[in-house]
């Protein structure tokens, strides 16, 4: 029988009516004969409070405490899910992440190393629904250990693969991946397939419909991927390897993404030799810092020069606290802050093979005297910092520029 992971995140399981609703599209892939599992996140809203609760508790919680409190929201869900479809006539029983997840690394930001699939497949073959609490597994000394916000996807797509399913649904609150944010741009179109190289980059620029290192999982192990509505029976998105059939022809651009987490830290008066950008982007690595952009331009004839790379808004305090602790090391005269930056970028793998894209995207900005801050590539990505004021308007003309819009949507 075909296997599938349903995962349902924190909206669909908001409440006992919404559980409800994810039972009933459970059980109907159940009695259409697939042997399923699903994962679940904490209701809406759940995590927040109980990490407030730590908070409360303690200023400096131990790490393996607060993995035990937050860790409890999806718990709930899972008993809650398991109950309502034995209700409905289903056989379904839950798990615990511990007793089937491996996890190793950071408290709080663990990683997965194995799932415990000899487990899952007894139950399956008995025709039961696995009902497994997302975002969580075991760590190396036994405790309970949490995988960092959103990770109720990677818990997903770790489990399918572990178990050799067919293909994960993840369902979430939106019936698919657009190429753009139909609240910036009413005419976003939704894109019936999308590569996981696009979806890793769409994701890691601002597109908040998959987490990131899903994304990655899924790509690494080959597991095919559909975006999905939790409230709506509409075709979703396919992620896959490479695009098929008509998707083949389609724009070269997937889509537009945009990310107003940026900041933008300038390192003046640094000196022009080997090592410096090394003396300053690696403590900020230690301390678990992503630096993103990074500009580093020399003065000639003046043996000094300027570095410049953003960091996410809500690390530019500690970022800047980092720097200052090595400055007698890196050596620069002033350091500038700007919190009110953002990226857009452009995503698709028609980038690969034709540069005149970037040209445009930086034309299309210029007509508009968008100025452009920095700016960073990949095989199929170009991204560019500007003023977060200006963000709405950069997405919209690209959008536009870029042959993006639906023409059958609402203007």
């Amino acid at each position: 029988m075909p296997r599938i992971v349903m995962k349902f995140g924190g909206t669909s399981m908001a409440g006992i009516e919404r559980i409800r609703n994810v039972a009933s599209r459970v059980r109907r892939e159940a009695e259409a004969g697939n042997e399923v599992l699903v994962v679940v996140s904490a209701m809406a809203g759940e995590t927040d409070r109980l990490v407030q609760l730590c908070r409360e508790a303690s200023a400096l919680s131990d790490p393996k405490e607060y993995d035990v409190v937050v860790a409890s929201g999806e718990q709930v869900t899972a008993g809650l899910l398991a109950m309502t479809l034995q209700n409905m006539g289903a056989k379904a029983r839950s798990f615990m992440g511990w007793q089937l997840v491996r996890a190793s690394g950071v408290h709080g930001n663990a990683r997965v190393e194995a799932i415990e699939s000899a487990t899952l497949d007894e139950a399956l073959k008995g025709g039961t629904v696995a009902v497994i609490p997302g975002f969580q597994g075991v760590s190396e000394d036994g405790r309970v250990a949490t995988l960092g916000r959103g990770g109720s996807d990677t818990s997903a797509v770790a489990i399918a693969a572990g178990v050799k399913a067919d293909r994960c649904d993840i369902y979430t609150d939106v019936d698919g991946v657009y190429t753009t944010d139909p609240r910036i741009v009413p005419k976003a179109s939704k894109l019936n397939q999308v590569t996981f190289d696009e979806m890793l980059e769409l994701a890691g620029v601002g597109a908040k419909v998959l987490q990131v290192r899903s994304v990655g999982l899924a790509m690494r192990e080959n597991m095919p991927l559909r975006v999905l509505s939790a409230f709506e029976d509409k075709p979703g998105t396919d992620i896959v390897a490479e695009l098929s059939g008509s998707e083949m022809e389609r724009n070269l651009i997937a889509g537009i993404a945009a990310d107003r987490n940026e900041a933008r830290i300038t390192l003046t008066g640094i000196a022009d030799t080997p090592g410096t950008v090394a003396a300053t982007i690696t403590p900020l690595a230690e301390a678990g810092i992503q630096v993103d952009m990074i500009v580093h331009a020399a003065t000639p004839n003046t043996g000094s020069s300027d570095l410049t790379f953003t960091v996410p808004r809500a690390s530019l305090a500690q970022a800047i606290s980092v720097i200052e602790q090595g400055k007698s090391v890196i050596g620069y005269s002033d350091l500038v802050q700007d919190p009110s930056v953002a990226k857009v970028s452009i995503v698709g793998v028609g980038i690969r093979s034709n540069p005149a894209l970037a040209a445009k995207m930086f034309e299309t900005l210029a007509e508009r005297r968008i100025n452009l801050l920095a700016v960073s590539t990949s095989e199929i990505k170009v991204s560019a910092l500007i003023a977060e004021d200006e963000l709405e308007l950069a997405v919209r003309v690209l959008h536009t520029a870029f042959g993006l819009d639906d023409q059958s949507a609402a203007a």
